[in-house]
Order: C-alpha cells, then sequence, then structure tokens
C-alpha cells in the first residue's frame, strides 16, 4: 500500500526542495496539471514546512487550468498550471479544480515517466473506488465508468475530479453538458462540485488599448467607468437608434478596417477594400472550430461567380488568423488549402475585387487588436456543443462586430444579452448534434448525393481547380467529408449537414450590411451588451464562491 508515503517520497525529482522546512516550487518540468502533484508555474510556496503544507491543505487552493487537452503524461504541455496534494495526514486527496475535458493515458508510458506518481495515483484510485462501491453497491459498469485507473489507462479527468473539491465549465452550455453527459456520474455522485464560471476577456487591453478610437467614443458618451467597470458601457445602449451616432461609430470602424487594410498591404501583399464586409475567422486552427467549412463556402461563392459575374453581391474580405499544433496534418491541409483558395481567387481579374481572401501569418495578440477593431463580423462557427466557451467571441463583440455562429459555449450567453435579431445564428443544435452521435444516425453523403451545391464545392477539392491541377493534394480533406479515414465515421464535424444553413446565414449578413441604418444600430448593441463578459466578472466569480479569498487593499 502506499498509506506510509511522505512529502519527501511524493516529491521525487519534480524540482521540489524539501529543506531546512521549506518547500520550494521552481522551474524544473512543466508536467500536466491533472496529474496528482504538478508544478505551479513560477509560484513558491513558503509556509514554513513541507509538514505545514500538507497539514494546512485547507488553506491553499490550487487551480487546475486546462486551455488545450492533453498529449501525453507527464510531459511539458503550455496551458497546465497547478497541483493535488496526497496526505497521509488528512487521509483525502485535496485542493484542485479542474476547467476542461483532459485526455486518458496509457498507464505504461505513466510508470515510465515517474514511479511515484504511479504509487499515489494507484491510492488515490484505491480509495476513490472504495466510496464509488459503498455508494453504488454491485454496480460494477459504475465502477467502470468512474475508475482513475481501468484496464491499464490513466484517466486524466477522472483523477483532477477526484482530487478536486470544484469543477467548472467555462460557459453555461458548456457546464450542462459536462454534467448531464460527459461527466454525469461524476455529477451524480458529488453535484455539489460543480458549477459555472463563463470566460471572460479584459477591456482594457481589448477595448482601451486596442481600440482606441472606439474606446474614446464610448468614454464621450458613456464616462470612463467602463474601464473597470464593463456593465456601465450598457449606457452607448441609448445612441443605437441615434443617426449621428450611427455614422459615427460606422467611421470609427472604418478607419480601424483601413488600418488593419495597411497592416495586410505590408504583410501579405493584398489589397483589400476597407468598404467591403470584413468578415473574420482568427482562433487556433482544430477540425471542430470549422475554418474548413467557411473556406468551402468562399469556394461556393467564388464557383456562383464564376457562373453569373453580375449576379448582386456585396464585396466580402474573408480574413483568417490561426495556427495549428505541430503534428496536426489535416488542420495544416485546411491552412493549405486556405491559401490556395485565396491564390486563385485573389488573382483572378473577372471576379472585380469582389471577394478577397487573406491568412494573417503568426496571429497573436498584437496584431489581433487590429483585426478585432476591424471586424463587421465574427465567425463562431464551431459544431454545436464542441467549443468550451470561447473569448475571441467576447473580443469582437465589444468591438462592435455582429456575430455569425452556432448556438455553441458562450455563444448562446452572447445571444442572450444582445438579442437573436443582432446576431446571425444558424446549424444544428447542441442535442440535435450530441443526439447524431449517440444514435450513430447521420449520413453526409446524402447532403452530397442530393445537395448539387454541395455536390460542386466538394468535388473541387479533387479537381485540381486550386491545386494547379493536382486532383490529390486535398484528397484527405475530400474523404474526411465522406469517409470514414483516420476517424470513426465520415463529417465528424458536420459540416456538409450544417453548410446550407451557414451559406443562408451569410445572406441575411449581406442583406442586413446593405443597410447601414440596421447594421451600425445592431454593432452599437453588440458593444453595449458586451458587459457580462469582462475577466473581471469572471476572476470576482472564483474568488467568491471557489478560490474564497479575503480582499487585500493595496496602498498606494
Amino acid at each position: 500500500g502506499t498509506e506510509g508515503l511522505d512529502v519527501k517520497e511524493l516529491a521525487c525529482d519534480w524540482g521540489y526542495t524539501v529543506d531546512g522546512g521549506e518547500l520550494g516550487v521552481y522551474e524544473y518540468e512543466n508536467f500536466n496539471a491533472a496529474a496528482a502533484l504538478v508544478r505551479v508555474h513560477g509560484v513558491g510556496i513558503h509556509p514554513g514546512s513541507a509538514k505545514n503544507i500538507m497539514k494546512n491543505a485547507a488553506t491553499i487552493a490550487m487551480e487546475l487550468h486546462s486551455l488545450l487537452p492533453a498529449d501525453q503524461v507527464p510531459e511539458k504541455t503550455e496551458g497546465y498550471e497547478g497541483f493535488i496534494h496526497l496526505t497521509d495526514m488528512s487521509g483525502d486527496v485535496v485542493e484542485a479544480e479542474l476547467h476542461y475535458i483532459i485526455r486518458d493515458h496509457d498507464h505504461t508510458l505513466f510508470e515510465e515517466k515517474k514511479a511515484c506518481l504511479r504509487a499515489a495515483v494507484e491510492e488515490i484510485n484505491r480509495r476513490f473506488l472504495i466510496q464509488v462501491r459503498e455508494q453504488y453497491p454491485g454496480d460494477e459498469e459504475k465502477v467502470r465508468q468512474m475508475a482513475v485507473i481501468y484496464d491499464g489507462q490513466v484517466h486524466m479527468a477522472r483523477l483532477a475530479i477526484v482530487g478536486g473539491y470544484s469543477v467548472n465549465g467555462v460557459a453555461k452550455l458548456h457546464t450542462e453538458i459536462l454534467k448531464k453527459q460527459t461527466l454525469k456520474d461524476f455529477y451524480e455522485m458529488t453535484p455539489e462540485k460543480f458549477n459555472n464560471k463563463t470566460n471572460g476577456i479584459t477591456q482594457r487591453r481589448f477595448l482601451l488599448h486596442g481600440n482606441p478610437l472606439l474606446a474614446d467614443w464610448v468614454t464621450e458618451y458613456a464616462g470612463n467607468g467602463w474601464i473597470t467597470d464593463l456593465p456601465k458601457i450598457k449606457k452607448i445602449a441609448e445612441l443605437a437608434d441615434d443617426t449621428q451616432a450611427q455614422k459615427e461609430f460606422m467611421e470609427i470602424k472604418h478607419k480601424n478596417k483601413v488600418r488593419l487594410a495597411k497592416y495586410i498591404k505590408e504583410h501579405n501583399g493584398i489589397d483589400v477594400d476597407p468598404n467591403s464586409i470584413f468578415d473574420v475567422q482568427v482562433k487556433r486552427l482544430h477540425e471542430y472550430k470549422r475554418q474548413f467549412m467557411n473556406i468551402l463556402h468562399i469556394m461556393y461563392l467564388y464557383d456562383r461567380l464564376k457562373k453569373n459575374p453580375d449576379m448582386p453581391f456585396y464585396p466580402r474580405t474573408f480574413i483568417f488568423g490561426a495556427k495549428a499544433s505541430a503534428g496536426y496534418e489535416r488542420a495544416k491541409a485546411i491552412i493549405k488549402l486556405i491559401n490556395s483558395v485565396g491564390d486563385v481567387v485573389n488573382n483572378d481579374p473577372t471576379i472585380k475585387g469582389k471577394i478577397k481572401v487573406v491568412f494573417i501569418e503568426d496571429y497573436r495578440v498584437s496584431n489581433a487588436e487590429l483585426i478585432f477593431a476591424a471586424a463587421d463580423v465574427s465567425e463562431q462557427i464551431s459544431t454545436a456543443s464542441k467549443e468550451a466557451s470561447g473569448t475571441g467571441n467576447m473580443k469582437f463583440m465589444l468591438n462592435g462586430a455582429l456575430t455569425l455562429g452556432t448556438m455553441d459555449g458562450a455563444n448562446v450567453e452572447i445571444v442572450e444579452e444582445v438579442g437573436k435579431e443582432n446576431a446571425f445564428i444558424f446549424g444544428l443544435s447542441a442535442d440535435q448534434v450530441i443526439e447524431y452521435e449517440n444514435n450513430y444516425t447521420y449520413d453526409p453523403m446524402s447532403y452530397f448525393i442530393h445537395d448539387q451545391d454541395i455536390h460542386n464545392v466538394v468535388m473541387d477539392l479533387i479537381s485540381g481547380r486550386y491545386s494547379n491541377g493536382d486532383t490529390m493534394m486535398f484528397r484527405d480533406l475530400y474523404d474526411s467529408l465522406l469517409t470514414p479515414k483516420n476517424a470513426p465515421r465520415p463529417d465528424m464535424y458536420f459540416t456538409l449537414a450544417d453548410f446550407k444553413s451557414y451559406a443562408a446565414a451569410q445572406e441575411r449578413v449581406e442583406d442586413k450590411y446593405r443597410n447601414t441604418s440596421a447594421w451600425a444600430r445592431s454593432a452599437i448593441l453588440n458593444t453595449a451588451h458586451s458587459g457580462k463578459f469582462t475577466s473581471d466578472r469572471t476572476i470576482q466569480q472564483y474568488v467568491d464562491d471557489i478560490w474564497h479569498l479575503d480582499k487585500i487593499t493595496v496602498r498606494k
């Protein structure tokens, strides 16, 4: 057994020094936060002695914060911070918090990396399963679903939940999915652990600093209280129907579009028209975020323009920004497709510049500030139920962009705040997606066969049109929509199911943009109703509900 483990044993070689009564945590190796004892970035803890840390665990709250799923345990992974204590003194695993779902990992790898980690986790599992069997006698299926270690697998999310006193999602929908589906057994056993903390952003970076023209305009009409109390920005809602205010708002947006157009010209060598609709999708490149659907729709529009050059069409500039994980081949293929489509479309004089496609390289906060300020349309088109929250959606909203999106993540709450009439919502609901996944009833081939528009755009992936005649360059993307190659099923993220609904929503975007007053009204209301999404509110909720910290007044 492991009942005799002491803090020195558990420390192993993680860079924890138990020397002279001091436990110092320093940069040594960045472990995944769910892995029992994981270091905290740049934090030194000096409670007087290692023993006192274990005795006073109730006064220490460490947070496991996962922005990205873990790929290996315990390897260097950005985005994980925190640790869980296993202490003989309390007989329990104490103090941790989980934000997100963490992938399962092979027990063998776990053993190879840290034998002491294995011993700690095995003891956590032993004690927890005693509790499970007491609460659910004879239910070995429940044991299987909840065991931290089962059939050679270390289940990292389960480890974090068992070790934690609080588990939260980062948007209302995300939390409900955790409670009702993903972590249903744990929620039923310990419902008191589960809560929601919707993400937030800082207005001081993404409006005050990133968009000084709009920040000054807001301050002129609403005062500067919004800088530290964002809900006060709601006062500008009074201006939504004011013709002069609408004009001023749209002039600011145009100046920001000119600023971004200059950046694009300098860095991409592409001329874009600031009078066109700036339709923007900037975020991590992942299949569930569906940059693929966005570029397929651009291919669809281009094909329509080629066949009917005189059709009514408001000029569009489609702007992408994204980074893909080093080994994520399909994500890189999507980036290649975006750039290849751009090479064709941007250099076709017959469409007279009505469509431009720009992929902004090295997407980061500094150029994101330019992008958020200039965007007309905020593309938040993830497959419903897949996005935990999103924060880009909030940054766009703050800067007066209208959301084009699914009812996923924090989009749901954005629509609740601003009203559905001030956004463009489309696609399957989270419940519909989950039902398809549970019942295996989705057939993308039926869309491919029976819808000519979808058939044509999918076939263009292998026609050579965007690859200098190479019909194999994008074959994997084609296959991913129609065959279960390298995936449990075809079209894992329901791209074809949502395609025509997405195209119809894009038509609504164009119709509304032609009505400058209506667009300006909705843009002002988006900024006005962004108050909920400040990180000041999010952090205060963590302080009040989870961390239970006392307020400290700093003397000037």
